[in-house]
């Protein structure tokens, strides 16, 4: 095998990290202790908390709507082809994650998924097959799942069902007049474009994988129908992160100089592409370096409109001109196809079996406790269920972090915020960001994000002892003495303290 340098310093940076950062998987069999936290969905982000949370020695149980080949969530449905679009360094949701490409496809991100749900014995502890749609607390506060006692009591509870769930399949007028195929950019495992006209309808993320496949399978034009400009980024490390560093999670008056600076050197003479009225920090971004050059080399088109209706040979369409916003007046074409792709994207899966509290009017999802937290109950962690826009990652290190910082509200009465503290977080926020294009919770960066956390436990010296434990995984055992010690001194002064041994 041929020395690589860089890829030899990334394995490196991958052992340390898995060497001092990952918590110490349970023994087999192993009786963990309190609290008891009941993970919903085996996705990428259940499985990672589920071990955050077994590996520092708390219980959990997984409930999955699916069978055991649903682990990996999202990524255990879509198609093969599929792979990350942002460099793996910045998808580590484990410490012990290993990756062998910067750009892994989706054969390898669902093994590093499983093998992870094997490692910390997480088999015996995940309940298939049980959709959740009810989580409700008896009278002593602990949590019981679909009103089945049989299930166990839990003190915790960390939703992570995700963003994405049942393709989203729109019927169009006139669909059943087209002669050719038509399939949702999830299904096409098994299909080929060879020596085809193809159409995509969609222009985010779903379009750009969609547009990867017809390209490699050798089509003989492609067609992208977009009903509006999305900003799209290189696939480039260095840049991702540093649009990302944009600590103020919004427009601000510098926004200017990355999006002349992609204008310019990104998209150069396809800046008619560019969106003219949202900005950079307004939305999540497509991240792909191909687009550009399939359409320079005229292997695809990218059209903006809207789809007026199918025809027998494809589409009628109204292509609008730059600027024109959706819906407004443009040319009508007719765009031929034997092959339509509907990347329309996902089903959002819903929030609806928590408590209807959860949902108060000025303080629903995302509108939330550092975004993942209900005001009325800090017990509820619905990690990666809320966001709306971003520039980040949906697979990083924050994973860990927010099941952190539930375990350390569940284990230490001074550290738990309070509900009306956790609502003047959120209208702090609000104010900070009210000259946002998008709501204050709509859209975040991850430097804003690192900074919600260092808030959290910087305004309370309570959690101070916590910090090493919340931001690395390290160090649970000094903060779990002093609370021990916490514990005796406001028992002897009469105070009730909920405990979980």
């Amino acid at each position: 095998m041929e020395f690589h340098p860089i890829f030899w310093i990334y394995s490196l940076i991958q052992w340390v990290l898995d060497k001092f950062l990952s918590p110490t998987p349970p023994l087999p069999k192993a009786s963990l202790g309190r609290p008891r936290i009941a993970v919903i969905g085996a996705g990428l982000t259940g499985v990672s908390s589920a071990s955050h949370c077994v590996g520092h020695g708390f219980d959990v149980t997984i409930f999955e709507a699916g069978n055991e080949k649903c682990i990996g969530g999202i990524w255990s449905k879509v198609n093969n082809t599929s792979g990350l679009q942002i460099h793996s360094i910045m998808y580590r949701f484990h410490p012990s994650v290993k990756w062998t490409a910067g750009y892994p496809d989706r054969q390898q991100i669902v093994s590093q998924i499983t093998q992870l749900w094997k490692r910390y014995g997480l088999q015996e502890r995940t309940k298939f097959n049980t959709q959740v749609h009810s989580v409700r607390q008896d009278k002593y506060g602990r949590w019981i799942i679909n009103n089945d006692p049989s299930f166990g009591h839990f003190d915790g509870v960390l939703a992570a069902v995700g963003t994405c769930g049942d393709p989203k399949m729109p019927r169009m007028p006139n669909q059943e007049a087209f002669k050719g195929e038509i399939f949702h950019s999830s299904k096409l495992d098994g299909k080929t474009a060879a020596g085809k006209k193809v159409i995509i309808v969609g222009g985010g993320a779903s379009a750009v994988e969609a547009l990867e496949f017809v390209v490699h399978t050798d089509a003989t034009s492609t067609s992208v129908l977009a009903r509006s400009d999305k900003w799209i980024i290189p696939r480039n490390a260095f840049v991702d992160v540093l649009l990302a560093l944009n600590i103020f999670g919004q427009e601000t008056i510098f926004s200017w100089i990355p999006e002349t600076l992609l204008k310019r050197f990104f998209y150069r003479d396809l800046e008619d592409l560019a969106p003219t009225s949202n900005g950079l920090f307004t939305e999540t971004p497509m991240v792909n370096s191909d687009i550009f050059h399939q359409i320079r080399a005229h292997k695809a088109e990218w059209l903006r409109g809207d789809i007026i209706r199918f025809t027998e040979e494809g589409m009628r369409f109204r292509q609008r001109a730059k600027g024109v916003p959706k819906g407004g007046p443009g040319r009508e074409i007719e765009v031929k196809a034997d092959m339509v792709i509907m990347a329309t994207g996902y089903e959002r899966p819903s929030l609806a079996f928590l408590p209807d509290e959860c949902f108060q009017e000025d303080y629903q999802p995302p509108k939330w406790y550092l975004q993942v937290f209900p005001p009325e109950h800090m017990s509820v962690c619905c990690n990666n269920c809320t966001y709306v826009n971003a520039i980040g990652t949906v697979g990083n290190y924050h994973i860990g972090i927010y099941t952190r910082l539930l375990l350390m509200f569940l284990v230490d009465p001074l550290a738990r915020p309070q509900e009306y503290w956790m609502k003047r977080w959120i209208d702090m926020t609000s104010y900070l960001k009210a000259r946002a294009p998008t709501g204050a919770f709509d859209f975040f960066t991850y430097a804003e994000l690192i900074y919600w956390f260092v808030f959290c436990i910087a305004i309370n010296p309570f959690r101070w002892k916590w910090a090493p434990f919340v931001f690395l995984g390290v160090g649970d055992a000094l903060p779990k003495v002093v609370v021990s010690r916490e514990d005796r001194i406001r028992n002897g002064l009469g105070m009730k303290v909920k405990r979980y041994e």
